[in-house]
């Protein structure tokens, strides 16, 4: 690839283009890297043939002239807050406001508005109130349903209330292009949304779109509105639906409207997987317009990682990876990871060190039920809480011959595995080991894969608070301490294990943080870090919070919520 996708009129003209397809308009820097999600949209729909431009971190509090300087494409808009949601972006979990913005040069902070996907999509209507607005990325897929919003301490509608965007793609968003591509290009796209996958919107005429499909019916907004009983009914019908493989349409009213969810596409294959990995069609930089402005903290904290698979099966409880992603894993071919591995090895700014082979969570690739026609009838949102599933395919070996196989491409001098590695997995009986290599696995990392330090994350080391997260208990955890202990031992080795915890996390109370860090003195760990827990959109952890029960049993949760509270609770840890 020799260039990166335009940005101004200037730039589209170079290209010798005289009219856009698509115009992405993104809360981030523009980097065009595989980790960031509006370059990778833009480079797919560029694969598909189309004339697409982006505009990173639009001004929005002039004339809105960023907004309108490409003018009108000639398909639709897609609007994204970024890799991350602007609210988390911009605050605290005792909304504070954050000083700094990886995603912007010099990590600056103040570069994109609060609720930015809506605050963009107004924008663009007003400017261009009859072209088609989609909008992507964390912040509107994991605030797709109605959901609680921490920042403003309210039950919010469903983005699309409140956003005038015209449709909404949630999760990974290839597949769901090709669809939107083919129904703009026709005559009326809005006759041909019953035949889209993995979009949601709004609809006055409900039996249009749905009429032949099973329908989940979700109680009204307003009955949210009058009592929580009725958000709590809607997330367990939401989150059990959600966990299986075939989903079905979910609807929700509002008023006399409907929101309207699309069920997903079934995991990506492994060939879909590898035509994903566009590394090979981008320039794997930033933008050169940012020269002057200072490094970007988060392209330079992942340029020289490779992601290797999406999803995550854990359910952790306070994490929306599973609302976004999926529960099952789509993992890439081997081939093709190598090919990004000599591809990166061979670029300039690479000095012989890959920070990661991973994904959500680093050793979950390849893995998969046994029985598909098992994983087919199952909801549980979790595959190993409170118990490894003996239908999951718990292999190791592919990733250890992964790992030599990469360590041995030119000019790569170490690999590192960054992404957390879920160590429940690690601890099976001695056939499971053998045959899953599990042991061998731990072994593998740990000599060869860690820089001094590996960090996990047990979360709690009370029983009560770790079910609520669905963690497994904290003796699994020193188990695996031990382990991790003599295999340093053996290999002659001095690295840490660095856990990470969470405070103030529904169930949580300050005696529970005095019993955590009762229970980790004495067990020779560095501990260094621990978080509060920050309500997200869409997550169980975040129900209970709202509701001050869970949602599936009744049973009553306490939430620390003021900042006295939470400081207390972590300030006990230390």
């Amino acid at each position: 690839m020799d260039h990166f996708l335009p940005t101004t009129k200037k730039e589209v003209e170079a290209l010798g283009w005289s009219e856009l397809d698509v115009i992405i308009i993104s809360g981030d820097a523009y980097v065009d890297h595989p980790s960031f999600g509006p370059a990778v949209i833009g480079r797919w729909l560029e694969k598909q043939g189309l004339r697409v431009a982006i505009v990173p971190q639009p001004n929005w509090q002039d004339d809105g002239r960023d907004f309108a300087k490409l003018g009108k494409p000639r398909l639709f808009f897609g609007i994204t807050a970024g890799n991350m949601d602007s609210m988390v972006n911009h605050y605290t979990a005792t909304k504070r406001l954050r000083h700094d913005d990886a995603y912007t040069p010099g990590g600056q902070h103040g570069f994109r508005p609060d609720y930015a996907t809506t605050v963009y999509t107004k924008w663009v209507k007003h400017f261009f109130p009859d072209t088609p607005v989609v909008i992507g990325g964390i912040e509107a897929s994991l605030r797709r349903l109605s959901h609680y919003d921490y920042w403003s301490d309210k039950l919010k509608p469903s983005i699309l209330m409140d956003c005038p965007a015209d449709l909404l793609v949630y999760g990974m968003g290839e597949r769901p292009m090709l669809d939107l591509i083919r129904i703009f290009e026709s005559d009326n796209w809005r006759d041909h949304l019953d035949e889209c996958s993995q979009i949601a919107f709004i609809t006055n005429n409900l039996q249009k779109y749905c009429n032949k499909d099973e329908v989940l019916r979700l109680h009204p907004f307003e009955k949210e509105l009058s009592n929580k009983r009725f958000y709590g009914e809607n997330f367990v019908a939401f989150e059990t639906e959600s966990n299986k493989k075939m989903q079905r349409t979910i609807i929700q009213p509002y008023n006399k409207k409907y929101l309207v969810i699309k069920p997903p596409y079934p995991p990506a294959t492994e060939e879909e997987m590898d035509s994903y990995a566009l590394f090979d069609c981008m320039m794997n930089a930033p933008h050169p317009k940012y020269a002057k402005r200072g490094d970007i903290p988060a392209w330079e904290m992942i340029k020289n990682s490779i992601t290797i698979h999406r999803g995550c099966f854990g359910g952790c409880s306070f994490c929306a990876i599973t609302a976004h992603q999926g529960r099952f894993i789509s993992s890439r071919s081997e081939k093709s990871i190598l090919a990004e591995v000599k591809d990166l090895a061979q670029r300039l700014y690479f000095k012989g060190h890959i920070s990661d082979l991973g994904a959500p969570s680093a050793n979950m690739y390849r893995m998969h039920g046994r029985n598909d026609e098992a994983c087919q009838q199952c909801s549980r949102a979790s595959c190993i809480f409170p118990n490894i599933c003996k239908n999951l395919i718990i292999n190791h070996k592919p990733l250890i011959e992964l790992y030599k196989k990469a360590a041995a491409v030119n000019h790569v001098k170490h690999i590192t595995i960054g992404s957390g590695i879920r160590y429940d997995l690690l601890l099976g009986d001695g056939a499971t080991d053998r045959e899953n290599g599990l042991t061998a696995y731990f072994e593998e990392v740990v000599r060869h894969h860690v820089s001094g330090r590996l960090k996990v994350a047990p979360e709690h080391t009370q029983t009560k608070v770790l079910n609520k997260m669905r963690k497994p208990g904290f003796d699994r955890f020193l188990i695996f301490n031990r382990k991790f202990q003599q295999i340093n031992r053996a290999a002659g080795l001095r690295q840490q294990l660095v856990p990470y915890f969470i405070s103030a996390h529904p169930a949580c109370t300050l005696d529970d943080m005095k019993a955590l860090h009762q229970a980790t003195e004495g067990q020779h760990l560095h501990i260094e870090q621990v978080q509060d827990f920050t309500p997200t959109p869409m997550t169980y952890s975040t129900a209970m919070y709202f509701l001050g029960y869970d949602p599936y049993t009744g049973e009553k949760v306490f939430s620390a919520k003021s900042k006295g509270e939470k400081d207390k609770q972590k300030g006990m840890f230390f």
